[in-house]
């Protein structure tokens, strides 16, 4: 049986891990340019709680991250009357999907994601579900019609295996899903670490001082600027080769102030004013994200309505696969 797509907008999703606290990269990068293209671009806001799993969690922690994420999405400006915010989980298809699309996937393929390989090195235990998490990212992607998939280059291995499956299911069982391109908005900033400029901001990182989080308060945020690596040059430029970290400052500032850096005639002058840059756009994030964390059940009800908005999409895309893979109905 093949199935036929309907014409659809465009549409994006972007995805938040409910694993460590969001941090400037993450608003900078993602959430700001999901706020500035929310009422130009359908998109989809999902918090990948079902990707936590693959390591180890405590369970009360995963489901309190995934509040305080939305949260977070919501006091950076995302309306949700025009960006559904869902949980992963929430959404069954998205697990459903998953298998049909294992089912069409390779052990190799899953194998030789960068992730995989960097997590599963040592002795320590792996789970079989940080194996096949890709395949997962896929149905996230697939299950929603997306079109547009915004992707750093930390990302472009996982978007790429979505093309894969979903050209491979089309080729084999007849047209079934789009397939998404990927896409790297004008607006979107590239946030390095603080103390390592050589290497993105990250919750990953190995050390906390790297990275400011949004929800970091006034003092934390001061003294991991004040303590970002610079240089010996003694000169304030953007050179990203001989003196990243000081560039890394001068992107801060320029992102956050929205405006180009004048001149500085010390590193503590620059970073004083990168501290005044990032209060000014952090604190009035931290004030509405604690009335909002005041209400979790109001919070909670946010998350049923993106639920409710996208399902029906998702079960038809869902049925489709079914349909063309050659189960029942």
């Amino acid at each position: 049986m093949t199935a036929t797509l309907a014409p659809t907008r465009t549409r994006r999703l972007t995805g938040f891990q409910p694993t460590g606290r969001l941090h400037l990269g993450n608003l900078l990068g993602a959430m700001r340019p999901l706020v500035a293209e929310q009422t130009t671009t359908p998109t989809i806001a999902m918090i990948a709680d079902l990707h936590a799993l693959t390591m180890e969690h405590d369970p009360a922690q995963v489901r309190a991250a995934t509040i305080e994420v939305a949260a977070v999405l919501l006091a950076a400006g995302i309306d949700p009357e025009r960006t559904p915010i869902i949980a992963n989980s929430q959404v069954p298809e998205h697990t459903e999907l998953h298998y049909l699309l294992e089912s069409v996937a390779g052990f190799g393929e899953a194998a030789r994601m960068i992730q995989f390989k960097e997590k599963s090195a040592g002795d320590r235990p792996v789970r079989l579900s940080l194996l096949t998490y890709p395949v997962l990212m896929a149905a996230d992607i697939l299950l929603h019609d997306i079109a547009q998939v915004p992707v750093g280059d930390d990302q472009n291995q996982h978007l790429e295996l979505a093309r894969t499956l979903a050209t491979r299911f089309n080729t084999r069982y007849g047209e079934t899903f789009r397939v998404p391109e990927g896409v790297r908005p004008e607006s979107a900033a590239r946030i390095m670490d603080l103390a390592d400029p050589a290497r993105k901001m990250s919750k990953s990182s190995p050390s906390a001082a790297g990275r400011i989080g949004v929800l970091d308060p006034p003092d934390v945020v001061r003294r991991k600027i004040s303590r970002a690596v610079t240089d010996t040059v003694g000169v304030v430029r953007h050179d990203p080769v001989h003196q990243p970290g000081v560039t890394n400052l001068l992107g801060i500032l320029r992102e956050c102030s929205g405006a180009e850096p004048g001149s500085f005639t010390s590193y503590g002058a620059l970073k004083r004013e990168v501290t005044d840059a990032v209060e000014a756009v952090l604190a009035p994030i931290r004030r509405r994200h604690a009335e909002l964390a005041a209400d979790p059940g109001h919070l909670r009800r946010i998350l049923a309505e993106g639920k409710a908005r996208v399902r029906p999409q998702a079960q038809a895309t869902v049925r489709r696969a079914r349909a063309a893979i050659g189960l029942l109905d």
